[in-house]
C-alpha cells in the first residue's frame, strides 16, 4: 500500500495532522477507532466517505512512521 497517494498533510487543515485524501478525517482518528476495537466494516459504515484502501493507507502510514523512529540505545 502506497500511503502517499491517500494521506495528505496541509498546515491549514487540522493543524497539519496527516489527513485522508484532503478531508478532515485524520490518520489518528482511524487508528484510534481500530485500537478501540471498531471493525473495518463498522468504520466504513459510520464514515461512508472512507474506503478500505483509506484504512490500509492509515496503517501503512503508521508503520512507516514507526520504522523511521530513532532508537535510543540502552546504556
Amino acid at each position: 500500500m502506497e500511503w502517499k497517494d491517500r494521506i495528505t498533510i496541509d498546515p491549514e487543515k487540522r493543524g497539519g495532522k496527516p489527513c485522508i485524501r484532503g478531508s478532515r478525517m485524520t490518520v489518528y482518528d482511524v487508528l484510534e477507532y481500530l485500537a478501540s476495537d471498531m471493525s473495518e466494516e463498522e468504520i466504513l459504515r459510520d464514515f461512508p466517505d472512507l474506503t478500505r484502501e483509506d484504512i490500509l493507507a492509515c496503517l501503512a502510514f503508521a508503520a512507516d512512521r514507526e520504522r523511521k523512529l530513532v532508537s535510543i540505545p540502552q546504556s
